[in-house]
């Protein structure tokens, strides 16, 4: 018969974390959430590390170039999601390498031929005020000039007027040469008071745009995560079927690290595919996943993955366990691969880092998972809701929110413009399409939430990650304490701000 287990699965409200001695070098502003993002062996550093324990999941409505610039710069980072083109997925990789500390790739140019109604249109798209006009309208082609808004008033000029007629002419501005560096091209933006300084080259072609607002956002955001090269890092998923044309385009385009991305990792083909990206390409870093117990996490461990995701079913928009019947507790998953983990170093002498994805409702949850040995956790709920996220923003009511839906939604497999088996051809869903309340700009919320952390691991007496993991007091808690928890028996005041 089956074997069934007496263990109750359960998820992360079901737990607390118990205060430890907080020592008075155990302050919020001491506390160091730099963790693993790869394995390694005892007595070494891990090559890749990540300077906050948190990264985005692989979706589509969450982790494209945007999103995993604004989040590399706070020392996370993105996983651009796989469920698109390999020319498109490619692109975005490239585009966040591009984005150089202070060196911006513009993503916003037009020619002298577009009109002022294409200005308004790009500037209503990407955001951006400064908009470079180049010979043949490109990111990289001949500087003639750029558009700010100072160059035209809506109130005056009409529509269809010529960009060639408004706009700030090459002979007017003071541009840079490629090879400066970040920080002469900043002595020059004070020296002559300049929003924005154009870098190009010898043969007069645009290569980056420096702004004097990214001179204070470099200097706010110090635990940036770079590569060897001071290039921001990313990550990308990929695929058990079109890998072996897939990764070559990543890595074309210098991809940092890899990920299978599958809601159930415990397969054949997830073992295939990284061991043929290990067997053709040595060098890379590829996760693999998603487990949920020990067998599954060994399975991927001697199959050679570098880090191994842990959940099923926990998403806010996955409906897995619904449909299925497959899955587990994210806090009960997180706890039991963990020890794998463990066990697995003591045996082995290599620690393989593990991600918990899915599941985080509340910023403490973080803590929790961190406590029950996750390395990092990948959300994507919690970064659908900004600025910097790929979906839109729609109004329903009086409220903004934000569209979001599942990677094993309908809406998700529709970016399939080729066959990929018969595997695709399922019936029924495993994710939703759904909306999230709009939150603003990705750095004001993550910043809240590391506070969050760092408060939380004070009170455990933890200043690092790993002190967290050994010495956390945690306690499973009953449903009328979790009611005691909040705001009760009292009538709350309406805000008043």
């Amino acid at each position: 018969m089956a074997i069934i287990y007496e263990e109750v699965s359960r998820t992360f409200s079901e737990f607390l974390l118990l205060p430890n001695l907080t020592t008075k070098d155990c302050s919020p502003a001491n506390v160091d959430l730099s963790v693993p993002l790869v394995k390694f062996s005892k007595g070494q550093e891990p090559s890749m590390k990540l300077n906050i324990p948190i990264v985005s999941a692989i979706m589509q409505s969450v982790s494209n170039d945007t999103l995993a610039i604004a989040l590399a710069k706070c020392g996370g980072l993105s996983f651009i999601y796989g469920s698109q083109p390999i020319e498109s997925q490619a692109e975005m990789v490239r585009k966040v390498k591009k984005h150089k500390s202070g060196f911006v790739v513009s993503d916003s140019n037009v020619s002298i031929h577009h009109t002022l109604k294409d200005v308004l249109e790009i500037k209503e798209k990407t955001g951006h005020s400064t908009i470079a006009v180049t010979e043949d309208g490109t990111a990289t082609g001949k500087l003639l000039g750029i558009v700010t808004g100072r160059d035209y008033r809506l109130t005056r000029d009409p529509l269809d007027k010529k960009v060639a007629d408004f706009m700030t002419p090459l002979k007017d501005l003071i541009v840079g040469k490629l090879g400066i560096t970040l920080s002469e091209a900043n002595d020059i933006i004070w020296e002559y008071k300049l929003n924005c300084l154009p870098i190009v080259d010898s043969d007069g072609n645009l290569q980056y745009l420096v702004f004097r607002k990214d001179y204070d956002d470099h200097k706010q955001n110090p635990e940036q995560l770079q590569d060897a090269k001071k290039r921001l890092m990313v990550g990308a998923g990929i695929n058990t079927r079109d890998y072996k044309e897939r990764v070559p385009a990543l890595l074309d385009a210098e991809v940092d690290v890899l990920c299978v991305d599958s809601s159930d990792g415990y397969t054949e083909y997830q073992r295939e595919t990284i061991q043929y990206i290990k067997s053709n390409f040595p060098d890379v870093k590829v996760g693999g996943g998603n487990v949920v117990d020990r067998e599954a996490f060994l399975y991927l461990a001697e199959s050679g993955a570098d880090f191994i995701k842990v959940g099923i079913g926990g998403g806010s928009i996955c409906i897995t366990r619904e449909q299925k019947g497959i899955g587990r507790g994210q806090a009960s998953a997180v706890i039991e691969v963990s020890k794998a983990r463990d066990e697995y170093y003591e045996k082995t002498g290599v620690y393989i880092p593990i991600c918990s994805d899915g599941g985080i409702v509340h910023d403490y949850h973080i803590v929790l998972a961190l406590a029950m040995g996750a390395d990092f956790v990948m959300m994507g709920r919690y970064f659908a809701r900004f600025d910097e996220s790929p979906n839109k923003k729609v109004k329903r009511g009086n409220s903004y929110v934000k569209e979001y839906w599942g990677e094993g939604s309908n809406r998700a497999r529709n970016w399939q413009r080729y066959d990929l088996g018969e595997s695709t051809n399922l019936k029924f869903e495993e994710g939703v399409d759904s909306y999230v309340p709009y939150a603003g700009k990705l750095k004001d919320n993550l910043d809240v939430t590391l506070s969050k952390i760092r408060s939380t691991m004070s009170s455990c007496g933890s200043r690092t990650v790993k002190q967290l993991q050994q010495t956390a007091r945690i306690v499973i808690v009953s449903s009328t304490s979790i009611i005691e928890g909040g705001a009760h028996d009292v009538i709350l005041k309406e805000s008043e701000y």
